[in-house]
């Protein structure tokens, strides 16, 4: 349990560390005063002044923060300008800060899935098994076929095959483009319901691993992080239609649970096991912490950019007293789900 919660601590830290600092290198490069940079919250363990900014590591290892002077478009005092305010810089030199953070998470994701497909390789979609009776079998897929596009998404990992199979929860037709021998063929396949499994079944099986070369590298670790990109959003849409329940969501206690029972199944099979499946969940966990930033909901990166396209469209920015409301009201809602987050994960452990 020990190793579980410190791994997954190191993993959490890398992860903010990396978006804090993002904002903190592109604001720094605009022009923007950084108060302070600090890792965890909750009260400082310690402290150093360099420059203009205070770095200091916090009591509890969760979250970070990159404080920029004005940032919540207080003026400067005695009405005397200062150019180096969060709101006195240029609108796009804000829009570049706000969204630098999310974007070295994809960064920091990209490099993770680099190492991954270095030595893992990666995942081609092809078929090796058509069940009898099924739905792939009905339109003539066989064993040898590989999967190029699924309602209309091109496919490149099986994994992508796996999800589209599994986030169809209520047989949805699917319009499946496979490749056969040069030539591409166009069905409409109708999963078939196992009543035993109680889900929705396309089937087939396949997934055909290989060693990626310097080129391959590259272009499958993009892939990879492109299917957890899509993983991520095909998620909160469920989640946002109701097809699952806020009681799905885990927070920091969930996350370390998880992270905990895939290391106890990894952990036989030897170090290198452990950092590569470690490395896979970080891809996953940076991606997620990337695209949730960028939502548009107040407090949150992308709430925040939001208010500045409206001042690019408006011409003028939206009062600072408005805004801050918004973002207060925003982060109130955003501590109590967080609340709710972490009993439902409680709960669950205790089960």
């Amino acid at each position: 349990m020990v190793i579980s919660i410190l791994i997954f601590m190191l993993m959490f830290g890398i992860l903010v560390i990396s978006h804090e600092l993002g904002h903190f290198l592109i604001g720094k490069k605009s022009g923007i005063r950084v108060k302070e940079f600090c890792i965890g919250m909750g009260p400082v363990l310690c402290k150093i002044h360099k420059g203009d900014t205070d770095y200091s590591i916090r009591m509890l290892p969760f979250g970070g923060a990159c404080v920029f002077d004005g940032e919540d478009g207080v003026e400067a005092e005695n009405g005397v300008e200062d150019p180096h305010l969060f709101q006195s810089v240029s609108v796009w030199s804000r829009i570049a800060t706000l969204f630098a953070g999310p974007f070295f998470n994809f960064i920091v994701a990209f490099v993770c899935a680099l190492i991954v497909v270095s030595f893992s390789g990666t995942d081609l979609p092809e078929i090796h098994e058509v069940m009898e009776n099924s739905a792939a079998e009905e339109v003539g897929m066989q064993p040898g076929d590989k999967i190029v596009r699924i309602d209309g998404m091109k496919i490149h990992l099986y994994r992508e095959v796996s999800l589209n199979s599994v986030l169809n929860m209520d047989g949805t037709p699917m319009e499946v483009t496979y490749a056969r021998d040069g030539k591409e063929y166009d069905v409409t396949l109708y999963p078939k319901y196992d009543e035993q499994d109680q889900r929705y079944y396309m089937g087939f099986a396949g997934g055909t691993y290989i060693d990626c070369n310097f080129l391959q590298t590259f272009r499958y670790s993009l892939y990879e992080v492109q299917y957890w990109v899509r993983y991520t959003i095909k998620s909160l849409g469920m989640l946002i239609t109701g097809k699952v329940g806020v009681d799905a969501l885990s927070g920091p206690v969930g996350m370390a649970e998880f992270v905990g029972d895939t290391y106890e199944e990894v952990k036989p099979y030897g170090l290198s096991s452990v950092i590569l499946t470690m490395l896979n969940l970080m891809t996953l966990l940076s991606v997620n912490l990337g695209i949730m930033n960028l939502l548009p909901l107040p407090a949150l990166d992308g709430g925040r950019l939001v208010f500045q396209f409206v001042e690019v469209v408006r011409g003028k920015p939206v009062p600072p007293e408005k805004e801050g409301l918004v973002h207060m009201a925003g982060l109130i809602a955003f501590m109590i789900l967080m609340v709710v987050v972490m009993y439902n994960d409680i709960m669950r452990i205790l089960k």
